[in-house]
């Protein structure tokens, strides 16, 4: 098991958590995913370390921005 934390620039509300979890959480290997706009923080855990660039297509499909890794 592996977790990561990453930093995303855009989210401002609930609507905003629920898209980004759900582009990251289509990621294969990934177990879960918790976004918090107010802190603009990205939790994912997954079954192994997973590639930040899918991660980070995950999010801009989403339509926020990637910052790194928090």
């Amino acid at each position: 098991m592996s977790e990561a934390v990453y930093s995303v620039s855009g989210m401002t509300c609930g609507h905003c958590e629920s898209a980004v979890g759900k582009e990251v959480a289509a990621i294969p290997g990934v177990t879960s995913v918790t976004a918090v706009a107010s802190t603009g923080l990205l939790t994912v855990a997954s079954q192994h370390p997973l590639d930040d660039e899918a991660v980070r297509a995950a999010v801009d499909e989403a339509g926020y921005e990637l910052v790194g890794r928090a």
